[in-house]
């Protein structure tokens, strides 16, 4: 009686498990309102290999919504940035813009340029970097991110580091001109006041995704150049430095067919990209008409920001917050904009 009486038990206690695994695991389902799209308001399930939009486990793949898929199907994507995506910022730095083509933009060692300015967001990089002996341009690369968005300013800086640890986190987030503490812990989250801006840690250290309601989700990773960057690329990097920086992906909401800057031109529905095909380092200019005073500017000669703006002026449009994947024939990744 008593085995028999473990076996009942060790049965219920199985079918408890497996029912409290199953519901844990019930896949998420999100909307599609972007009217444009074949799928709109087509109610879309998570596959069950990624069934939710915010995996606990850093190292699983999350569930995006493909709105522009003839088959208005959910996909299973890695949340950090993917340096071969649309809207990818990596590297030296090496853009992949919202047409897909992949170009270079140099800029200039410890100044700011425009990378999006649209009506009622502008997103700025700074610039690190060396330029060794007989050398005619920088070697750059981007440190800093600032946002701004209506009277709202965010940015993220990789401090900088002699060497790298990957036990030491080389974030720092500023929300206007104060710093913002975000535990180093994976799924920590910060929220702004207004909970129209929140920060989220992907892993516990130097990996996190920023999201503004409605404008744009920022896949941010921190990096180091390596001892095997620099003999690859004759960086001649000083010792005591190792250029920690930003690679970074934006997937984009609401941009007007307007938008301007490095990243934001190519996302234009007229833009033409310069990058020569065929080339293995397409440079695409724009220094003089992209640069910038400060990282929470917007007076380069293109910038159209108007902090007097909001997100509902200029076309823009208002999508789930999150869970959407645009992609268009052309634009594939999280590198997307979305419009009517």
């Amino acid at each position: 009686m008593k085995i028999f009486n473990n076996s009942v038990l060790a049965i219920i206690v199985f079918i408890v498990c497996s029912a409290i695994q199953i519901h844990a695991q019930t896949p998420q389902r999100s909307t599609c309102f972007s009217r444009a799209s074949a799928c709109f308001l087509r109610r879309i399930t998570c596959p069950t290999q990624c069934p939710t939009f915010r995996p606990s486990n850093p190292k699983d793949k999350a569930c995006f919504i493909n709105c522009d898929s003839p088959l208005c199907s959910a996909e299973c994507k890695n949340r950090k940035p993917n340096c071969n995506g649309n809207g990818a910022a990596c590297y030296d730095p090496r853009f992949i813009g919202g047409d897909g083509i992949v170009f270079y933009f140099h800029g200039r060692s410890n100044e700011h340029f425009s990378l999006v300015s649209d009506h009622n967001l502008q997103i700025n990089a700074r610039f690190i970097g060396l330029r060794p002996a007989g050398r005619t341009r920088d070697y750059t690369w981007i440190q800093a991110l600032g946002v701004q968005f209506g009277s709202q300013k965010f940015s993220i800086e990789a401090t900088k580091a002699a060497l790298w640890d990957d036990n030491i986190d080389h974030l720092k987030f500023l929300y206007n001109e104060e710093d913002v503490i975000l535990e180093e812990t994976p799924l920590s989250v910060w929220e702004s006041a207004e909970g129209n801006i929140k920060a989220e840690r992907i892993s516990g250290r130097n990996d996190v995704i920023v999201s503004i309601s409605n404008f744009v989700e920022i896949s941010v990773r921190v990096v180091p150049v390596t001892k095997e960057d620099n003999r690859v690329h004759n960086y001649q990097t000083p010792s005591g430095d190792c250029f920690a920086h930003l690679e970074v992906q934006f997937r984009f909401f609401s941009l007007s067919p307007e938008v301007e800057g490095v990243l934001g031109r190519t996302y234009r529905p007229d833009f033409e990209n310069p990058a020569k095909p065929g080339v293995a380092m397409p440079v695409v200019g724009g220094e003089d008409k992209y640069k910038i005073s400060s990282l929470l500017s917007s007076d380069c000669r293109k910038c159209i920001f108007s902090p007097t703006k909001d997100a509902t002026e200029k076309g823009t449009m208002d999508l789930e917050y999150g869970t959407l994947d645009c992609t268009s024939g052309q634009s594939k990744g999280n590198g997307i904009v979305c419009k009517k």
